[in-house]
């Protein structure tokens, strides 16, 4: 059985649905982020597991127990809000101690695991200091520490990073995952920054709407895209119109026009779900950095360079081919780039094509 269960988890606000028809299982220990938009409903869905929000219809479980309707503070979960809400007049040690106080830890056992969350974050030596004077990064340390010090079944990060800058935030990023896992605490985090939902989740919830979109680990969800919107919210695709012209067992063929065509698996897409026939018309995917640029004579189709942008570990080209616009991302090995203007060739393998049937993106 799943530790934590959202069972038809719905919110509405008059005729507004801001979280509807929400399912799902997270097992103990598991690193879950809800990612999306702003407005997606996430923030929501999480203050709905914590209690701060009311639940319009539907059930939440931890560990077998019906939580749906108990008070806040008799869910015993760890949170980690988007501001900190650290206490400005208590030091760290305090903001730490605050939740066992309330819990009514007797003072010797306070100290004990006060010293044990500050190490675990490595603010040991800072105990003393007050929020004031600690830089962003320490300060979510801090809050963090509070969420974890009271031992909580689920730790809830409602955008816990948002507030950093870009390095300490990737620095953090690989920290949050670190103690996590040294801990073992089950983690919901919320989110809107997909490399970060990517590089530290277990398995990452796609939310459009107010609805689930695709529950996935982040390889197969980036990977295998089950939706238009999927596809292009977790990082960049490019996104090509084609029709079937063949359909038989598990193959599939699929006119691209201008005499380019792709053969496809049918059990990797949506046809795994509805079988596709002729004449139907498909969407495929393929990321910029499954394309490669080649000689103009060369590759799938010729194109012209429009503009390039310069990464650092990569060069990001977009070219206007036969089949549109297109980005192509290429690896910065050191070499002379295209330049704006010149002619190339664009080629890419067939298992980097994903294809998604167009009236997906609308289904929920």
């Amino acid at each position: 059985m799943s530790f934590l269960t959202l069972t038809d988890l719905s919110k509405s606000y008059g005729t507004l649905h801001a979280v509807a028809d929400f399912d799902l299982s997270v097992e103990k220990g598991e690193f879950v982020s809800l990612l999306g938009p702003s407005g997606c409903g996430k923030t929501t869905t999480l203050q709905m597991i914590a209690g701060f929000i009311d639940v319009t219809r539907g059930r939440i479980a931890l560990d077998g127990k019906d939580i749906t309707h108990v008070k806040p503070n008799k869910r015993g979960l760890g949170v980690v809000f988007q501001s900190y809400a650290l206490f400005a007049h208590m030091t760290v040690a305090e903001n730490v101690s605050f939740g066992l106080e309330m819990r009514g830890v007797a003072k010797a056992e306070r100290a004990g695991r006060i010293r044990d969350a500050l190490g675990l974050v490595r603010l040991d030596k800072l105990g003393e200091r007050f929020p004031r004077e600690l830089s962003g990064g320490q300060r979510q340390r801090v809050a963090l520490a509070r969420a974890l010090v009271i031992e909580p079944p689920v730790l809830l990060l409602d955008e816990p990073m948002s507030n950093l800058d870009a390095k300490l935030r990737e620095d953090m990023q690989f920290e949050l995952r670190a103690i996590q896992r040294k801990v073992g605490t089950t983690t919901v985090m919320v989110t809107h920054d997909q490399a970060e939902a990517l590089s530290i989740s277990d398995r990452v919830v796609v939310m459009e709407a107010g609805r689930i979109t695709q529950v996935d680990t982040p390889y197969r969800a980036y990977e295998r895209p089950q939706t238009h919107f999927v596809s292009q919210f977790l990082g960049k695709a490019n996104m090509l119109p084609g029709v079937v012209v063949h359909a038989a067992g598990d193959r599939i063929r699929i006119d691209l026009g201008h005499d380019l065509s792709e053969t496809r698996d049918a059990s990797h897409g949506p046809c795994a779900q509805r079988p596709l026939g002729l004449g139907d018309a498909v969407t495929l995917c393929i990321r910029p950095e499954k394309l490669r640029l080649c000689a103009p004579d060369a590759g799938r189709l010729s194109a012209r360079v429009s503009s390039r942008f310069f990464l650092g570990s990569q060069w990001l080209y977009r070219v206007d081919s036969a089949l549109g616009d297109m980005l192509v991302c290429c690896q910065n090995e050191g070499g002379e780039p295209f330049s704006e203007g010149d002619a190339v060739g664009v080629d890419w393998a067939s298992d980097a094509v994903r294809f998604i049937e167009k009236d997906v993106r609308h289904a929920h």
